[in-house]
């Protein structure tokens, strides 16, 4: 009931019924992630796909951090829907709660959920956004 409420909360998921929340929360396992743990890794390959429940984490490329993920981001899904390796690692800042959707599962869901496939690419537009701003 707690996590229905939490991920109604989430823009990513804004657009869902409450059945259809209550499918996801049954969907996704849940991590936790000590200070300073590097959960993806750059150059390597991508093993899911993460929510962020609690805490921050850091984007870092080649040792430098370029943006910071709290409760409602997500990653993973790029190295995972481009089947590359991802370009950045992300560690966690503070203890991390996550849920986490399995590397093989991810594809499937999102053609099941064609509104969080829209709220994705919405983020993913504004990130690519923010990042040209970066570069001028």
């Amino acid at each position: 009931e707690e996590l229905v409420e939490t991920l109604a909360g989430f823009s990513l998921f804004g657009d869902l019924s409450r059945p259809e929340l209550e499918g996801i929360s049954h969907t996704f396992d849940e991590e936790w992630f000590g200070e300073s743990q590097r959960i993806v890794r750059q150059g390597f390959s991508g093993t899911g796909f993460y929510v962020i429940l609690e805490g921050e984490a850091a984007v870092n490329v080649d040792g430098e951090q370029r943006a910071k993920l709290s409760r409602g981001d997500f990653f993973g899904e790029l190295s995972i829907l481009l089947d590359e390796p991802p370009v950045a690692d992300i560690v966690a800042l503070t203890t991390l709660r996550c849920l986490v959707l399995p590397r093989s599962e991810l594809r499937d869901w999102l053609l099941s959920l064609p509104l969080v496939s829209l709220r994705m690419l919405q983020a993913e537009l504004r990130r690519l956004r923010n990042a040209n701003r970066w570069r001028s």
